[in-house]
């Protein structure tokens, strides 16, 4: 015996997984976990029994609800798994697979279209962020297909614009969780940052790299891994966050100069593993320490002039443009994060989990 549960196979930007109403998984966390795992097939570094795509970015469930919550449409729970590992972390953010959940509301009658265009509010629970997602939507339907091109994505689809009303400190106390935009910790001079996402950034050269490596030498290169672990660990205290072991922040961003026309060139680690491109979240807060005064970025980084600036943050497989718009009063002070995504509706149905897993104990 297995019970179904209604799904939608989603893309958003260049993460993947199932998406679920939150009325058709288990009430209690312990269940849902529980089915979550069997759903994705952890821990198997294959992921055979399942439908992860044994990869952290391939490993990832999007929870929807109709939001209670005045002047909000729309609560997300992301929820990250690890293909080997049995563990549900809905803790951090992640901002590719947030475009898909405007789609996802309105496929499921979670929302209804506004016209040509829909832009609804969404809380994340995971933080407590709001941002207003706008959909394309001509004849009354969610259009996946356009002329948008993302890295890290085939081919052009219709574009998904995020724009984040209040990042800054989503999981540690505040943008700058040590008190300083730089810091020496274990050796190294990091930035420690979240505006969306905790990450600590450090120069490649402190490591001893170049910055440009590919993912396949970096993710090969245990000697650099265990460094950063350990520097990882270190930042994790500092930053307020205790014993960072087990959880899948800070992710760690090696910086060096731009190679390819964009404002700073970056590798980052999920934390164990190189990212082919880079998170919207993590670009988001990566973006931030270009403009913040004394920053690891700082002469190392391109930067424009005026208030609202756009910086280009290039990773392993092209760039990821951010919008960034400072405060004339304090320019120190990021107002608002906008950025471009997009998302598509792979698969519609429903996913098997063994009855056993949802009432534990019993035989299947």
């Amino acid at each position: 015996m297995q019970t179904s549960i209604n799904t939608l196979f989603m893309r958003g930007g260049t993460s993947r997984g199932p998406f679920f109403a939150e009325s058709d998984l288990p009430a209690d966390r312990e269940t849902r976990d529980r089915v979550l795992l069997a759903v994705m097939g952890s821990p198997d570094m294959r992921q055979i029994d399942g439908l992860g795509g044994a990869h952290p970015l391939t490993s990832k469930v999007g929870i929807v609800r109709r939001s209670s919550v005045p002047g909000v449409d729309i609560d997300f729970l992301f929820a990250q798994l690890q293909p080997d590992k049995e563990s549900v972390d809905t803790t951090p953010n992640c901002g590719n697979m947030l475009a898909a959940v405007v789609p996802f509301a309105i496929e499921t009658g979670l929302a209804q279209v506004q016209g040509d265009a829909t832009t609804l509010r969404v809380l994340t629970l995971n933080t407590d962020m709001q941002c207003d997602i706008t959909v394309q939507t001509p004849g009354g339907r969610v259009a996946y297909s356009g002329d948008a091109r993302i890295d890290g994505v085939p081919g052009t689809s219709a574009p998904i614009t995020i724009n984040f009303l209040d990042t800054a400190g989503s999981v540690c106390s505040g943008l700058l969780p040590t008190g300083k935009v730089r810091d020496v910790i274990d050796g190294i001079e990091v930035t420690c940052i979240d505006n969306g996402m905790p990450l600590v950034m450090f120069k490649a050269e402190a490591v001893g790299r170049t910055g440009y490596e590919s993912v396949a030498e970096l993710n090969a290169d245990t000697e650099l891994k265990a460094r950063i672990e350990r520097l990882r660990i270190a930042c994790g205290h500092a930053m307020g966050l205790g014993d960072v072991k087990e959880k899948n922040y800070p992710k760690m961003t090696l910086i060096a100069p731009p190679r390819s026309g964009g404002s700073l060139n970056t590798r980052s680690f999920i934390p164990h593993v190189c990212h082919d491109a880079i998170g919207v979240l993590a670009a988001v807060t990566v973006a931030t320490a270009c403009v913040l005064k004394g920053s690891v970025a700082e002469g190392v980084a391109r930067v424009p002039e005026g208030g609202i600036k756009q910086i280009s943050v290039e990773h392993p497989t092209g760039e990821f443009s951010v919008e960034l718009e400072l405060d004339p009063a304090n320019p120190q002070n990021v107002t608002r994060a906008a950025l471009l995504r997009t998302a598509r509706l792979i698969m519609r149905g429903q996913v098997m989990v063994p009855t056993s897993v949802w009432n534990k104990g019993e035989t299947a």
